[in-house]
Order: C-alpha cells, then sequence, then structure tokens
C-alpha cells in the first residue's frame, strides 16, 4: 500500500508532460475539425498509437502505478487536450476495465489486447450496459443472454444505447440479464467477439458534446457467443447466483458485474472533467489578462477576478477528490463515505461551473467557435449525465452516510 502524497514523482511528471505535449501538439490542432465531422478521429488515434500512448502497455502501467495516480494524470491531460477526442482515444479503457474487472486470467490476455489492435491497425472496443428504459434503473435492463448448453454457447437478444464505439467496435463487452427473477443482480457480462452474426450498429447519436466521439445503439438479435465469452466463466457465475439468491432471501444487497465496472471508473471520469474545467479556466484566465476594456486588462475588475479565483479554487478541489478516490482504490480502502462518487460528483458539476463562467468571462466571443471554451461548455454537460448521473452519485452517497434505502 502507498502512502499518500501530493508530491508526484519524477515518472509521474514525465508521464503528465508527455501527454501534455500531445493534446497541445496533436489533439488540439484538430479538436475543432472533428467536433464538426461528428466523426471518429482515427488519424489522431493511429498518432496515439505510434508513440504508445493509445496502448495496452501504457494504461497498464498508469493501472499499476501503486499510488492509484497514473490513471487520472493520464486522464486529465488528454480531456484538457480535447474532450471528444479524448474519449475516442480512452474509451476503449471502459471496456478492458470491465473485462479487467469480472475476466479469467486467459480471457484478459485473449481480449484485451484485441480491443487495441497494433501501431498500423488500430482497433476500438464498446461496454455496452445503458438501454432505451434502463439507463441508471439497471435493474430494468432487457437484454438477455440463454445458454444453449447442447453447443457451450450463449444467445444474446436486445439492443444496448449509449454505447461509446458501439458498432464500430473490434470486441463489444455486454451485460446482460441471466436470472430475471434477481433482477441487477441476475446480471453477467460478456464478449462479443469480432464479426459475430447477430450484433449490429443501430441509431447513431448526434449529440450536443463530445461530438469527436462516436456513440450509437448496438442491436443483438440472436448472437451467439462461445461459452468461454461469459466473463468469469459459468462455474463462478452459478456460485455467484447461488449467493445472490440466499442473499435475497435474507434482504441483503449484492453488486453486479456492470456497477463494479462504473465504480471503478468513476475517479477516471472525474479526472476527465477535471482536465475540461481547466482548459476552460486557462482560456479564461488569459482572456481576461489581455483583453482590455475601459483602458485596462479585464481582470483589473474584481467581478472577474473573483470569477477566476473561484474557478481555480473548484478545479484543484475537484483533484483533490478524484486523487484521493484513485489512491483509496489502489490501496485497498473502502469507499465507506463513497468517496468515488464524491469525486465524480463534484468534478462533473465543477467542469460544467467552470466552462459556463469561462464563456461568461469571454463575452461574446465565448460565445462563438472561434473560441475553445463553447466547445469546451457543451462537451462538460455529458460528465453529470454518463457513468451514473450527478443525482445517481448523491444517492450513492446519501445511501452509503446514512445506511438507508433512500430513494
Amino acid at each position: 500500500m502507498s502512502d499518500f502524497s501530493l508530491e508526484l514523482d519524477d515518472d509521474q511528471k514525465s508521464v503528465r508532460d508527455w501527454i501534455h505535449g500531445f493534446a497541445a501538439d496533436v489533439m488540439r490542432p484538430a479538436a475543432a475539425e472533428w467536433d464538426e465531422r461528428e466523426e471518429t478521429p482515427w488519424p489522431v488515434i493511429q498518432e496515439a498509437a505510434k508513440i504508445g500512448l493509445y496502448s495496452l502497455d501504457f494504461y497498464a502501467q498508469q493501472y499499476f502505478d501503486p499510488t492509484g495516480l497514473g490513471i487520472p494524470i493520464a486522464m486529465e491531460e488528454l480531456f484538457w487536450g480535447d474532450a471528444g477526442i479524448g474519449l475516442s482515444i480512452v474509451g476503449t479503457g471502459l471496456a478492458a476495465v470491465g473485462v479487467l474487472a469480472n475476466g479469467t486470467e486467459e480471457q484478459i490476455g485473449t481480449w484485451i489486447p484485441q480491443m487495441y489492435g497494433d501501431v498500423n491497425d488500430v482497433k476500438v472496443a464498446a461496454f455496452c450496459s445503458s438501454e432505451p428504459d434502463a439507463g441508471s434503473d439497471v435493474g430494468s435492463m432487457r437484454t438477455t443472454a440463454v445458454y444453449d448448453e447442447a453447443k457451450d454457447e450463449w444467445v444474446l437478444n436486445g439492443t444496448k444505447t449509449w454505447a461509446t464505439n458501439g458498432g464500430i467496435a473490434n470486441v463489444h463487452v455486454v451485460v446482460a440479464v441471466v436470472d430475471p427473477e434477481l433482477g441487477s443482480k441476475g446480471h453477467a457480462s460478456f464478449i462479443v467477439p469480432p464479426n459475430t452474426p447477430g450484433l449490429s450498429q443501430g441509431q447513431k447519436f448526434k449529440k450536443h458534446g463530445i461530438r469527436a466521439s462516436h456513440t450509437a445503439e448496438v442491436v443483438l438479435d440472436g448472437a451467439r457467443v462461445p461459452g468461454s465469452c461469459l466473463l468469469g466463466g459459468k462455474e463462478k457465475l452459478d456460485e455467484r447466483l447461488a449467493r445472490a439468491r440466499e442473499r435475497a432471501r435474507g434482504g441483503e444487497r449484492v453488486k453486479n458485474a456492470a456497477m463494479a465496472t462504473f465504480e471503478a471508473s468513476r475517479p477516471a471520469v472525474g479526472a476527465m472533467a477535471v482536465g475540461t474545467a481547466r482548459a476552460a479556466y486557462e482560456v479564461a484566465l488569459d482572456y481576461a489578462m489581455t483583453r482590455t476594456q475601459f483602458g485596462r486588462p479585464i481582470i483589473d475588475n474584481q467581478g472577474v477576478a473573483f470569477q477566476l479565483a473561484d474557478m481555480r479554487t473548484q478545479v484543484d478541489a475537484a483533484r483533490l477528490l478524484v486523487w484521493r478516490a484513485s489512491w483509496m482504490a489502489v490501496s485497498g480502502k473502502p469507499f465507506t463515505s463513497a468517496e468515488g462518487s464524491m469525486s465524480k460528483l463534484y468534478a462533473s458539476e465543477t467542469a460544467k461551473k467552470v466552462t459556463a463562467q469561462a464563456i461568461q468571462i469571454l463575452g461574446g466571443n465565448g460565445f462563438t467557435r472561434e473560441y475553445p471554451v463553447e466547445r469546451m461548455h457543451r462537451d462538460a454537460a455529458i460528465y453529470t449525465i454518463f457513468e451514473g448521473t450527478s443525482e445517481i452519485q448523491r444517492l450513492v452517497i446519501a445511501r452509503t452516510l446514512s445506511g438507508m434505502p433512500i430513494r
């Protein structure tokens, strides 16, 4: 277990500066173009792959940083560059986390490399959990997985929505219902290999923000996957379902696979929000120091200066919450006060607030696409929605603090 420290070591600083350079030199110059095109920025992903930034090895190194800060440092710098392109680069990671959290060693070794491809042929992966009628309410999930014992195959049917890289992914990780009577406790996760018959892309969404990231429905119509594609294996699933049935009879709550994935990734999403908020703050600060009105820089006015002071304070506070949760997770310390949800909640709300304040400081210029804060504000809106809305985070925190079944 690592002692908590706010001082980054030389390796962490080197990685931070390296990613920052890529974000500044490659991502930012391309951000407006891919936002307008609303397409996956394959050339940028390719460039990230060439330098090792888009690779299993890089994310594994950050994931196993003993301080827990490797991933949040990387996320903050990438999303400082641009949220849409950033999500295109890291979106595969959510599927990878799903496999790491629930898969066997063989499954991890087999499927995660296929999620990324290689430098000459980059691939992406998709984690498919949400459904048209089951977003925050995971208990309403309708996608089913039925075991065909004779063929040792699982048959998947249903529609997933809001899937990052959905339909264009080489590998899809799909959460499905295997025991409807257990509600959210009767879920399991499955690998859907490349070119599986019965999997297709549904509607591609035209979004308010993060438009360089592909988001679509994934339709499963009798998609058959080998028994070996059940994450964790059938023996482990049968044991887990038996325990869930026993605990359900005793009224005990049991976490499901999708929630375990989201819980592990919430501080990382908070770090993304910190990156976007920091980027908007820096634009606003630079603008306030160079824009003159009535013969002086506008930062000379308390109304502007105090806003910037609040913005910087909120960004730093959000980062501290993210780092604390990340350190606790890697150190094996339980989130007894829902610290993971706290970090995601506060950082997400900070990103929305700070980007809005940045537009206000830039005035009419901030409302145009000539300046990036307009795009940053649109991008920031997603942080309070995906991987658990702010309302759900508050519910998790309140339940954890009180022990009461707050609804």
